[in-house]
């Protein structure tokens, strides 16, 4: 007879219990994936990388939850050792021998973590350091300007066609607050146009929010960051890349978009009350539709360039020197 007062085990309402939590978990599961399919999951949650350095960083992003699944199994089957050859024994009651330390099981605990972290800090500083690496002369550079609430992007380019235009190592006054060591790799005759966002604008092909942002695929573009106002942070989803848009101080880095397409951007720093309206869109087109697409904006007199970050002094300007 069981102490409950009936033969039922008590441990069948915990069972009964626990299926139906796993079953819900299931349902959660798949009711929530229905647009993931097997073909996305070795992307673990990225979108597919349209340029030459996302792949980098889907590859640290898939080694880093290797790692953690490892760890974890080692971790959950330590628990489960535990739980199944060292639980309570029904019949005897004795406390078991206390043991007050281990060396051997201290020091590992101390050695693996430190041997973890070391190798995830190397392969992050590698592929940080290549990432963030600039080439003598990029084929294209574009100033992208963050302010509230919507996004500005200088082109600087040659656009006219005349390398005399403006005169060779002339800075333009907008653009005056960019470090020497970015504006000495200007293209020669780069006089620019510009797009000027507001939060109200759309993409005209896929209706998204946001000014539109145009880059020729299968060429570098270096992009120079600078805001006018408070931090943002310019991140172009599928480039699987952001960085911060920072006053005072200019941030750089480089990618070479290898798929057409209009791809969503967004500010990823929480600038404001319409932090949620900084959107933008990336167009990746050819090269000679790129072209055309700055010649389309200098005849809507959208030339010149919008002015670029705030006004510094010449040694705070260049106090910083890029190491990469």
């Amino acid at each position: 007879m069981s102490p409950y007062g009936s033969d039922r085990s008590p441990r069948r309402p915990m069972r009964r219990k626990l299926l139906q939590a796993l079953t819900a978990g299931v349902v959660l599961a798949t009711a929530t994936g229905c647009s993931y399919t097997w073909k996305d999951f070795p992307r673990l949650g990225l979108p597919t990388p349209v340029t030459e350095e996302a792949p980098r960083i889907l590859s640290l992003w898939q080694g880093s939850w290797a790692a953690a699944l490892i760890t974890g199994i080692l971790v959950w089957g330590l628990i489960m050792w535990s739980v199944i050859f060292h639980r309570r024994s029904r019949t005897k009651v004795e406390v078991p021998p206390q043991t007050r330390y281990n060396m051997p099981i201290e020091a590992l605990y101390t050695v693996v973590p430190l041997i973890i972290v070391s190798v995830l800090f190397y392969f992050t500083a590698r592929d940080e350091s290549k990432l963030l690496s600039l080439s003598a002369k990029p084929a294209h550079t574009i100033n992208v300007i963050g302010y509230q609430w919507s996004w500005g992007f200088n082109y600087v380019e040659d656009v006219d066609g005349d390398a005399a235009t403006p005169k060779a190592g002339e800075v333009p006054k907008e653009l005056a607050s960019l470090p020497d060591r970015y504006t000495k790799d200007f293209p020669a005759g780069a006089e620019g146009v510009y797009t000027k966002g507001v939060p109200s604008d759309r993409n005209a092909e896929t209706g998204n929010p946001g000014p539109t942002l145009w880059l020729p695929k299968g060429e570098k573009v270096r992009f120079i960051l600078s805001s006018n106002d408070v931090i943002h942070s310019f991140w172009v989803v599928p480039f699987l890349f952001k960085q911060d848009v920072i006053p005072g101080h200019t941030n750089v880095f480089e990618v070479t978009p290898t798929q057409e397409g209009v791809f969503m951007g967004k500010c990823a720093e929480l600038c404001g009350v319409d932090h949620s309206r900084m959107l933008f869109n990336v167009k990746v087109v050819s090269p000679e539709a790129y072209k055309a697409h700055l010649k389309e904006l200098a005849e809507k007199g959208q030339t010149g360039f919008l002015p670029a970050g705030i006004k510094q002094t010449d040694p705070a300007r260049n106090a910083e020197v890029n190491k990469l």
